[in-house]
């Protein structure tokens, strides 16, 4: 089976080999130690020091092959792509209809997306509805909360 590809914009690529590095270099040297501690403490059947540090281990080495098949099966999202419609890096100012306030979000891939950094992901209702559509077009967006209609006020790439 091939592995999903994943949509990133540049910062968010930097990132993700950012903490790999730092998942390779500093956290494997830490629980290498840290098991070598618990190894020193003797009868490893009942050593719950072990235990927990093999725990570590293996959930680390789990978190840096998914890191790893995420930068491998990567494809950047430059975001400068898409003229005047909405594309995957875009950022957009959105009205709100109902409330008439304005928001503003950047629509990334679901591995960089973050509400509270206002980032949406394109698999998003909002991030979907948005996708291809111009300034000044009107969206209906089907979320669990019912039918939220937005405008797009700007577009930015």
């Amino acid at each position: 089976m091939a592995d999903k590809k994943v949509m990133l914009t540049k910062d968010g690529y930097n990132k993700l080999v950012e903490k790999l590095n730092y998942l390779k270099s500093v956290r494997r040297i830490e629980v290498s130690e840290r098991l070598k501690a618990a190894i020193a403490l003797g009868d490893l059947s009942e050593n719950s020091e072990y235990d927990d540090a093999k725990n570590e281990q293996a959930f680390l080495e789990g978190e840096i092959l998914d890191l790893e098949a995420k930068i491998r099966n990567s494809d950047i999202i430059r975001g400068d792509e898409g003229g005047d419609v909405v594309t995957m890096g875009s950022t957009v100012v959105i009205k709100d209809l109902e409330f008439d306030e304005e928001e503003t979000y950047m629509i990334v891939g679901s591995t960089e997306a973050d509400p509270d950094a206002a980032k949406i992901s394109n698999e998003s209702p909002v991030g979907a509805a948005l996708l291809g559509k111009k300034v000044g077009s009107k969206v209906e967006v089907h979320a669990p909360a019912g039918i939220l209609e937005y405008e797009i006020v700007e577009i930015k790439h």
